[in-house]
């Protein structure tokens, strides 16, 4: 299975918990060091959002991150197949 992860940028407090907790998708771009998915999970991305879609051996990474989020910036759900 995979999974969709979002990261709403507008949302984003740039605080580093969820490149913090799973490096491996989250890194902080920008002048404003927001989160957004790593270039080789993202498959839509602007100034506003970042949408990702990530192997199910990351979905307890990604979950850990959007579980601690402070704003709830970052969701995932399972993609249908």
């Amino acid at each position: 299975m995979k999974y969709r992860v979002r990261v709403d940028r507008e949302k984003c407090i740039a605080c580093g918990v969820a490149p913090s907790l799973c490096p491996d998708v989250f890194f902080q771009e920008g002048a404003e060091f927001k989160n957004r998915v790593k270039a080789e999970f993202e498959v839509e991305g602007d100034d506003r959002v970042s949408i990702g879609v990530v192997p199910e051996d990351l979905y307890e990474c990604v979950k850990s991150a959007a579980d601690s989020c402070p704003v709830e910036a970052i969701s995932v759900e399972p993609v249908e197949e």
